[in-house]
């Protein structure tokens, strides 16, 4: 029994070039995985901004329903329901009902995103 596992057998490992192969299909998939998984990432903040959007505008339509005459402020907007996703930062520059303008983009997205008054989501 001993004898079986002492005994030698014809092995041999891979060749230089067949680990030389190996490693160039590696980095050939890594070079086509890596730009397309930035790619989604931008997405993802793109997206993350749109939708802070919209339920900021939602946000400003409930205080809106309950004080008609008022100026919406990032506070108003937290109190009424609005919750920032991590890095989406929203600027108010016009908070009347007629006039609003919300402006919100991700830190590391490439768009800004703006809704009006009118519920209109424009992208630049």
């Amino acid at each position: 029994m001993i004898s079986y596992f002492t005994k030698k057998r014809a092995q041999r490992g891979f060749t230089l070039i067949e680990l030389m192969i190996v490693v160039a299909i590696i980095g050939i998939l890594a070079a086509i995985a890596i730009p397309q998984f930035s790619a989604y990432r931008q997405r993802g903040y793109n997206a993350a901004a749109r939708s802070d959007c919209k339920n900021s505008y939602t946000a400003a339509q409930a205080y809106f329903s309950d004080s008609p005459a008022g100026t919406v402020t990032a506070s108003i907007l937290s109190t009424y329901g609005y919750v920032a996703t991590a890095s989406v930062t929203p600027t108010i520059s016009a908070g009347a009902m007629g006039t609003l303008s919300i402006a919100l983009k991700h830190s590391e997205g490439t768009k800004t995103y703006t809704v009006n008054s009118a519920g209109v989501i424009t992208e630049s």
